[in-house]
């Protein structure tokens, strides 16, 4: 059977792992066209990672590509966008987070690959990491009894790229940009999406890039879901010192622990410093953490081999784009409860350019 092609719409850091994790992990795809706006960058990356061709025009890379499959790693303004013209030219679909930038395009999406008949993954790799999916299976074997808390907590001293600190690009901040992950891993972990009661949030700005962004840099976020539980996302753009990545699970029979870096990690010293220790880490003089398989304990590859699977055997993802909405809903009252200080209860109906506009105004 002939390979998966693959058109990369993206060439920044996302860009990167994806192709990578295609690269080193998922043998029956082929990533055969890259698109970026940047024609020149576009023409830099395909060199870099051996790929046929390169695009700046993003509907020609989807169209004239010869791809089965769109990976879509641009700015989230381009997501609606990216899908509408995926979807009407008869490809599927992989999307990074978040989904989109409201429930108007979320819905105008997930829609226009069902009336496609095209498969629409959201591309949540928290359900996917190896460490994060023990967690689960212990779950799964009752070892926590039943779950009345869960946390997340994502944080670091800022994105890769300038786009995510302008609003109408990204369309919020710390929430928006890595709260979407701990609140789709609640989900995933009680399993049979539950659905989110309430949601109580509160946002801090103006912390480590004071003038460069409106959007939130520091949140704390709680959804509360049916059944009881509590789900608790907190999420940085003010913590320096590289990523930090944890979960912590209580249920009635235990607790569990676990933290995506440590324990996937060399403990060094190095008194001049040298290149890559791992994601946000700054300087690498004196002690660090130096990560090692980085894409693969974060489950990208594993997502990606996944899809490439249900494309080809024609059975439904693990993560659907109805599960993105649920997250993206769930962010948009949390932006509403930032601004009042108040629960909001769940289903959440807003209409506004972008959530953070529910938080803050220009």
């Amino acid at each position: 059977m002939a390979k998966t092609k693959v058109a990369l719409l993206g060439a920044g850091f996302i860009a990167e792992i994806h192709i990578e994790s295609y690269h080193r992990f998922v043998p029956d795809a082929e990533v055969v066209a890259v698109y970026t706006r940047n024609a020149q960058k576009a023409e830099a990356f395909a060199r870099k990672h051996g790929i046929q061709r390169s695009f700046s025009d993003l509907d020609q890379a989807i169209t004239k590509s010869g791809c089965d499959v769109v990976d879509i790693c641009v700015p989230n303004s381009l997501h609606h966008r990216a899908v509408l013209a995926a979807a009407k030219a008869g490809k599927h679909t992989i999307i990074e987070k978040p989904l989109a930038m409201t429930l108007e395009e979320a819905d105008e999406m997930i829609a226009a690959c069902k009336t496609a008949n095209r498969k629409l993954m959201y591309a949540e790799e928290l359900c996917f990491a190896p460490k994060y999916e023990r967690v689960r299976k212990l779950v799964n074997e009752g070892a926590m009894g039943t779950i009345f808390q869960m946390r997340q907590c994502e944080k670091h001293s800022g994105p890769h790229s300038d786009w995510f600190y302008d609003v109408s690009q990204s369309g919020g901040g710390a929430l928006m940009d890595m709260g979407c992950h701990g609140i789709a891993w609640f989900r995933w972990m009680l399993g049979g999406r539950p659905k989110a009661l309430s949601v109580y949030a509160h946002m801090q700005s103006g912390l480590l890039h004071k003038g460069r962004t409106r959007a939130e840099e520091n949140s704390v976020c709680t959804v509360e879901f049916e059944g009881g539980a509590i789900g608790i996302a907190e999420n940085s753009w003010a913590k320096p010192g590289g990523m930090d990545d944890r979960v912590e699970v209580y249920g009635t029979g235990g607790v569990i622990y676990a933290d995506l870096f440590v324990g996937n990690s060399a403990l060094t010293y190095s008194e001049n410093g040298y290149g890559y220790a791992m994601e946000k880490a700054g300087s690498t003089k004196g002690w660090s953490f130096t990560v090692f398989e980085e894409a693969f304990n974060q489950g990208y590859p594993q997502e990606l081999k996944h899809f490439i699977e249900c494309v080809r055997e024609d059975k439904p993802p693990v993560v659907t784009g109805e599960d993105g909405r649920a997250v993206l809903e769930i962010m948009y009252a949390a932006y509403r409860s930032a601004r009042t200080g108040q629960k909001v209860p769940l289903p959440f109906h807003a209409k506004v350019a972008k959530p953070i506009d529910l938080w803050r105004t220009a």
